[in-house]
């Protein structure tokens, strides 16, 4: 499989500038399979290291106090690593990989030691994110998400059709007989999901059971870890949490409710369980915006936010929505209010923005304009109409309020792409191209 992250890696070995690297994601994301790729491609040996599979490689790390005051405390730890291993760990032609590192946090002391005593040598970490501060000046840091549709395009055998949205360089409308086909591929998207196992599973058995079976085993995976990684008292509570994500999200407001997780519960009794999915990444938690300004986060409503699950595919599973609505329409872009097509559509903008997105929305009535996103000094509202031909009462609503800081307005549909006015029209299936759409039109 061809993951664009792995153009990204190649910039980071080649960088004058470059730092140990932490690559952080959701589980089963497929980080482990990226590294071993790119040591693979890029280096003379690679030296991998799991430290929930090989427990004994812990004891490395966890010596810092003992060396501490030494200046080679980097390199003690290369020599113990070459020893264990039995493998050489070259400057500059050697990739070392230490994964799983959220079963040993002290390794990100270790990436100190390395920058500032053995720069020479090329370290990657790997794991679930983790709730520390990182040294910026020490670490450099990259995330990996699950795959894009762009990307299981091309790991399906559909290059071309990966191409023409990657290469978009016009506004120009799609032609028909690939918009037809886009939107087929789109459709499978919704129901594999792009975790690396299901499109894998997909891809080489087309199997309806086999992919539900992966998707099963997959959120099984996470339930476990949620277990494994949290005290008695909070697992229960983050359980609850991530079950009621399907429910939550098939609401008109979908403004997270701490009813929906328990009958009575309140945001005290519940807040530390959704943080703890939320720095984790098994959650996507997006606040609502005040107004739209620059920067997003300054106007954020804390009290107010959306939480989202990293892949479609497990929304979908999730959700009992079963493959066969493949079939029926455009059920898969409208089922639960569009949940699929949001969560869709959210993963696609996280993966091109650096500021996350927002929403907005006011009460009595109640208007939301889906996301608001910021492309450099400039906030651009965007809105989800799968099925209809028309502006919705959201975004008017945005207008008429924020109309005079308005220079560009996008709609997600299954209309064809236009530019008019101020409006935007992208289809679905050119989500991954949005920031490139964005940039023709505001230039």
């Amino acid at each position: 499989m061809e993951r664009t992250i792995l153009k990204d890696l190649q910039g980071w070995k080649g960088s004058r500038y470059r730092k140990p690297l932490y690559l952080q994601g959701v589980n089963r994301s497929g980080k482990t399979w990226v590294l071993k790729e790119f040591g693979k491609q890029y280096y003379k040996n690679t030296v991998y290291i799991s430290l929930r599979e090989q427990e004994e490689y812990k004891q490395f790390f966890q010596k810092k106090e003992i060396f501490k005051t030494e200046d080679d405390y980097g390199k003690r730890i290369l020599q113990s690593l070459m020893l264990s291993c039995g493998q050489r760990i070259l400057p500059e032609k050697t990739l070392l990989i230490l994964d799983d590192v959220q079963d040993c946090p002290e390794v990100i002391d270790t990436l100190e030691a390395f920058h500032d005593q053995a720069p020479q040598f090329h370290v990657i970490c790997a794991g679930t994110p983790l709730q520390r501060v990182f040294p910026i000046e020490k670490i450099n840091r990259m995330e990996l998400g699950p795959m894009t549709f762009t990307e299981t395009l091309k790991a399906d055998g559909n290059e071309e059709l990966a191409e023409y949205i990657e290469d978009i360089h016009s506004l120009s409308p799609v032609p028909e007989m690939w918009f037809q086909i886009l939107s087929e591929k789109l459709k499978v998207y919704f129901v594999t999901g792009g975790m690396p196992e299901a499109v894998h599973t997909w891809i080489h058995k087309r199997e309806v059971d086999e992919l539900q079976g992966m998707l099963s085993r997959i959120t099984g995976m996470y339930e476990h870890a949620f277990a494994a990684y949290t005290d008695k008292k909070t697992f229960p509570k983050v359980l609850s949490i991530w079950k009621s994500v399907p429910s939550q999200l098939a609401r008109e407001n979908k403004k997270f409710f701490y009813k929906l997780v328990k009958e009575g519960a309140r945001a005290r009794e519940y807040e530390n369980a959704l943080n703890w999915l939320s720095d984790t990444q098994y959650v996507r938690k997006i606040y609502r915006s005040h107004v739209p300004g620059t920067p997003l986060s300054a106007f954020d409503d804390l009290s107010a936010f959306r939480v989202y699950l990293p892949d479609v595919g497990l929304l979908r599973r999730m959700s009992r929505i079963p493959p066969s609505a493949f079939t029926e329409g455009t059920r898969l872009f409208t089922e639960a209010c569009g949940a699929l097509t949001e969560n869709y559509i959210l993963s696609s903008l996280t993966e091109q923005f650096h500021t996350a997105p927002r929403y907005w929305s006011q009460n009595n009535p109640f208007h939301d304009v889906d996301f608001i996103l910021q492309k450099r000094d400039t906030v651009v509202p965007a809105e989800i109409s799968p099925t209809a031909h028309r502006e919705g009462r959201g975004m008017k609503r945005y207008e008429e309020k924020f109309g005079e800081k308005l220079r560009l307005h996008i709609r997600f549909s299954m209309d064809n792409l236009k530019f008019e006015k101020k409006s935007l029209n992208i289809p679905l299936f050119l989500a991954d191209a949005t920031e490139k759409l964005m940039e023709i039109v505001l230039s």
